[in-house]
């Protein structure tokens, strides 16, 4: 099943069919056991009609409410090699072959919900950083009891070059305005998401493509629950929480973000999430 947020409310796909729902967007996506508490809404709820649903879902919200946004890194073995090619001139490359062999994974605040980007909207790059990169990465909805409830498509945007200089910069090469984008939907699964998923990338620059990638889940080297477990370990959210886990597709070392590129991520079962670069 697929949860969107709209400005009208949250809207339910399930078999086939689109529902409105009369619940707030927090209070639906909290709880203890989301796909069964959607498919009973599915039975007992009236279906929108076709072009009335097809209105809403052309103008879909960043499926997020109250919460934060947090994000994993190094989590596959091709962003540890970027980031410690990124910062062999700073000396730090050996904090990235660390954290990867560490059991402690590395966790960091993205967002607040005003500066997440919906699909269709902008996100920034920063204009005094040379080196800008989007991350595609699958993204998890916890509940506030710290159990992963659905996915959604994650772009947590990077400033390459400021991150490079110093691994203390990390805050300023993650953290902005419109640094994030989730979307379309929250993909709500009976089961956990398949480890054979594969998340893309592709990159266009004056309708040209320019850049694309692709990555299957199980080349990540660490289990989702074992992410989702980390960042409750001493945190606690009282809507729940969304955690970008990683990315494994990092575009080579002569690439930088443009104003005006379109970056297009699709993951198996959520969609795409498209959105279009600026500076700030």
């Amino acid at each position: 099943m697929q949860l969107y947020k709209t400005k009208e409310g949250a809207l339910l796909v399930a078999s086939n069919q689109t529902f409105l729902l009369n619940e707030s967007w927090d209070s639906i996506i909290n709880r203890s056991n989301l796909y069964h508490y959607l498919m009973e809404l599915s039975q007992i709820s009236e279906p929108l009609p076709f072009d009335r649903s097809q209105q809403l879902l052309s103008n879909v919200l960043a499926p997020i409410g109250s919460q934060e946004v947090w994000a994993a890194g190094v989590t596959y073995l091709l962003s540890r090699d970027a980031r410690m090619e990124e910062s062999k001139e700073s000396g730090a490359s050996d904090v990235y072959l660390k954290v990867y062999e560490a059991d402690r994974p590395e966790l960091f605040f993205k967002a607040l919900p005003h500066r997440v980007s919906a699909p269709g909207e902008e996100v920034y790059i920063r204009k005094d950083s040379t080196w800008n990169v989007p991350e595609p990465e699958l993204t998890l909805f916890i509940n506030s009891e710290g159990n992963i409830q659905a996915y959604t498509v994650g772009n947590d945007m990077s400033s390459r070059s400021i991150e490079g200089e110093n691994p203390l910069y990390l805050p300023q090469a993650k953290v902005y305005e419109r640094s994030c984008a989730l979307g379309p939907c929250l993909f709500v699964p009976e089961n956990p998401i398949s480890s054979e998923t594969v998340i893309a990338i592709v990159i266009k620059r004056n309708h040209q493509e320019v850049f694309q990638g692709s990555i299957p889940l199980n080349r990540m080297k660490r289990s989702l629950p074992e992410l989702s477990s980390w960042l409750f370990k001493a945190c606690r959210f009282q809507y729940g929480s969304f955690l970008m886990t990683g990315t494994g597709i990092v575009p080579t070392n002569e690439f930088t973000l443009e104003a005006n590129d379109e970056i297009s991520i699709t993951i198996d079962g959520i969609g795409t999430l498209t959105n279009t670069v600026q500076l700030i």
